[in-house]
């Protein structure tokens, strides 16, 4: 046809008549309508229109008003209203993009001039250099894609509670592409046969070494497909049957050197020797004849565990992913397996992160998470208590490993002693996911994780109902204010839920091609994602419960007993709320502790804009971190670990603890057992013991540094010490990766006697 299309911006096209047919379908397709020939129809009718038009020029508009006139003329109603719906949403979306164009340009405007130390949007993500040029990419792309996504994918009530603030959608840079949170990665499945990266195939592990580099190489291949972080949750078993293969190799090795020099075994003494060793499913001594032998294949094997477990961590602290913009978020979780390779494997592993990197720094990556189980390493008569002093020593001196206690009532209900699938593992942040609505049989850690999670702004809540802008409190409007919002909360997961089921598994290479999230082998290469996505978590978060408590009622939970009860009846609720939406969707919605990196600075700027400034409420530079006692608040270890305890039994989709003492912790290993044994006595779930961890990087002393250093007696100048803090589970290794939030944060965090 001779005529041509006039877009929005005024620019002339020529017509292209599928792009009409394509536009028909869809909303044909919308409304579950797949019929060709009713699809057929219209558009010959739109067509027919068209070509009665008479014009040289037609616009867009026209084209959907005539496309709706001939819907409803072929009584194809149903389709019509969705058709304009879609075209309303469209163009309140491009109203809605044109409106923050000049706000995004204007926070563009110096992003690229200035230091990561002068723009707290460039410190956003501690584990990102903003001063990088890849790392810029990645935030100039984070800025665009946050601003096309509250345009084009959230509903306006969604859009104005982020805006105002009463919500926070975590992630939102990544939400157009529907990708995942995180993963438990099942290392044993990728090791059986080999895996795929995208880019080749590399074949199965055959030693301990390549089944470590292998390691590295999944966690880094996994976090390229999606935002969060890679967690293995039974590494000690996974590697174990690698170390059996290094073993098998140095042991006949060395029986044939031997025989060579003795000519003890004849040959057929000598085949049957290397069978039996080729039998071997664990480290044990066949040649009880002669203990030399297995001696020096014990230290080999040894050897070459530990050079593995070094070069995994080298690795996961140098091996970029993300453009080159990040290392893996990496997390590790071990100490259940009594084998002696899975032994042998632990063991290995805490002495490569006690060492440190190759001027001994601190490892960042991975968190390694030491899973805590009577009857396994708890008590001084179990078979790895051996492997849970080691963990304390190497924690005492660089922070990690976190502690898992599988014993605590809520992760010990899910636990079978027959299904180490079953013995909870925790990504390093804090995330846990276990419970499945949708399969009863499939309750495991293996294969699942968070799919996306939203924050709803305690805070906010407490000053609008409590005695800080009222004459009293009113917590009837606080809980139909907070209903409110996690009904709001739970239609947006489900929202970008369904975008993320729209997906294909050709658009995750590794995550779902290679078979790693939970059911996700048997889809094809052009399937959605519906039916492996949904054994995921849609997890509802929550910020600031001491502030909120003390807008309510005037103190925090570790002021007051009375505060504590209404802390726990309102964190009580939201879990009662988000297990009625797992009823009620068929969708595993968990509560989780919010992790608030990115968040910490964000409610409260807005909230003091809003009410000023409210003492004990709005005063500092950022919200306490969930449910925990505020950071800057004098107490106990033993008291801040039983205030803290009831609300991981409510935060099903994570949690953590932290104390923070003072001094070498190294110096006295007794002191922080007592603190672990403390975290398990009080039935928390998961647990982080925070202490001073600095190093100078000029002499390489690792300790505690006040001023000066006290190996080189340096002071502190153009060259900063860099001074180890935890941040949300995980390490960042100088302060001026902090946002300004966190950074005061963590000048304010008092010690715990």
């Amino acid at each position: 046809m001779q005529i041509e299309i006039i877009k929005r911006n005024g620019s002339r096209v020529t017509f292209d008549s599928t792009k009409i047919r394509n536009a028909i379908a869809k909303g044909f397709y919308s409304v579950n309508n797949h019929d060709e020939a009713m699809i057929e129809i219209v558009y010959l009718s739109v067509m027919d229109e068209i070509n009665n038009y008479n014009q040289s020029s037609i616009t867009i508009e026209q084209i959907q008003d005539l496309v709706q006139s001939c819907l409803l003329k072929n009584n194809f109603d149903k389709v019509e209203k969705s058709f304009e719906k879609y075209r309303n949403d469209r163009n309140s979306s491009r109203e809605r993009f044109n409106e923050s164009q000049h706000k995004l340009l204007k926070s563009l405007e110096d992003f690229g001039v200035s230091d990561a130390k002068n723009h707290d949007l460039k410190r956003e993500n501690a584990n990102i250099n903003g001063d990088s040029s890849m790392g810029l990419m990645l935030q100039y792309g984070s800025l665009i894609t946050k601003a096309y996504t509250r345009a084009y994918h959230l509903r306006q009530d969604i859009n104005e509670a982020f805006e105002n603030g009463e919500i926070h959608i975590h992630d939102m840079d990544f939400y157009p592409m529907g990708t995942t949170t995180c993963l438990q990665i099942p290392l044993d499945k990728l090791f059986e046969n080999g895996f795929s990266t995208g880019s080749g195939f590399i074949r199965a592990p055959k030693s301990i070494a390549s089944a470590a580099s292998l390691c590295a190489i999944a966690i880094q291949s996994n976090q390229n497909d999606q935002h969060g972080g890679q967690s293995i949750p039974l590494f000690d078993y996974y590697l174990a049957k690698s170390v059996i293969f290094s073993l098998r190799k140095l042991y006949k090795n060395e029986v044939v050197r031997y025989n060579e020099y003795t000519n003890e075994f004849d040959a057929e003494k000598l085949a049957q020797i290397l069978s039996d060793i080729e039998c071997l499913d664990d480290i044990v001594d066949i040649t009880s004849f002669n203990h030399k032998i297995f001696d020096a294949v014990l230290k080999a094997l040894d050897k070459e565990v530990y050079q593995a477990m070094e070069s995994l961590i080298h690795n996961l602290n140098t091996m970029h992913s993300r453009a080159g913009a990040q290392v893996p978020f990496s997390s590790i979780n071990f100490g259940t397996d009594t084998t002696n390779a899975g032994r042998m494997v632990s063991k290995n592993l805490m002495l490569a992160m006690e060492s440190g990197l190759g001027h001994h720094e601190t490892p960042i990556f991975p968190i390694l998470i030491f899973k805590v189980k009577n009857g396994i390493n708890y008590e001084k008569t179990d078979p790895n208590y051996d492997l849970l002093k080691l963990a304390i020593r190497c924690s005492s001196k660089r922070m990690f490993p976190n502690f898992a206690f599988l014993d605590a009532p809520f992760n010990f209900k899910h636990y079978d002693p027959n299904r180490k699938e079953t013995e909870m593992a925790y990504m390093g942040c804090r995330t846990r996911a276990i419970a499945n609505v949708i399969d009863k049989d499939n309750e495991i850690v293996v294969g699942r994780g968070n799919l996306s999670f939203t924050s709803i702004n305690l805070v906010r809540l407490g000053i609008k109902h409590g005695i800080v802008k009222k004459d009293s409190c009113d917590m009837e409007a606080f809980y139909k204010n907070l209903d409110e919002l996690i009904d709001l909360v739970c239609d947006q997961l489900i929202e970008r839920f369904e975008h993320q089921c729209s997906r294909k598994v050709l658009n995750y290479p590794f995550l779902m091609a290679q078979g790693n999230w939970i059911g996700s082998s048997k889809l094809k290469i052009n399937d959605t994602l519906q039916d492996v996505l949904k054994h995921g978590t849609l997890t509802i978060g929550f910020i600031g419960l001491a502030e909120c408590l003390v807008a309510l009622v005037g103190k925090h939970h570790g002021e007051s007993a009375d505060s504590q009860k209404l802390g726990l009846e309102i964190i009580g609720h939201m879990r009662s709320r988000c297990d009625e939406l797992t009823l009620e969707k068929g969708l595993n919605i968990t509560l989780i502790a919010t992790p608030a990196e990115g968040l910490s600075g964000r409610f409260i700027n807005i909230d003091k804009n809003k009410y000023g400034i409210i003492k004990g409420v709005t005063d500092r530079e950022y919200y306490t971190n969930s449910f925990h006692v505020p950071v800057y608040y004098k107490t106990n270890i033993k008291n801040k670990l039983g205030l803290e305890a009831p609300y991981h039994d409510f935060t099903n989709g994570g949690h953590i603890s932290y104390v923070e003492i003072d001094g070498d912790t190294s110096d006295n290993l007794d002191a922080f057992e007592t603190i672990v044994r403390m975290m398990y006595d009080a039935k928390i779930g998961y647990g982080a013991i925070n202490h001073p961890l600095d190093r100078d990087p000029v002499c390489n002393y690792n300790g505690i540094i006040k001023d000066v250093c006290p190996k080189c007696n340096r002071e502190e100048g153009e060259i900063s010490f860099e001074r180890i803090r935890r941040i949300t589970g995980y390490l960042v290794g100088t302060l001026d990766r902090f946002n300004n939030a966190k950074y005061a944060e963590v000048l304010d965090r008092v010690k715990h006697e």
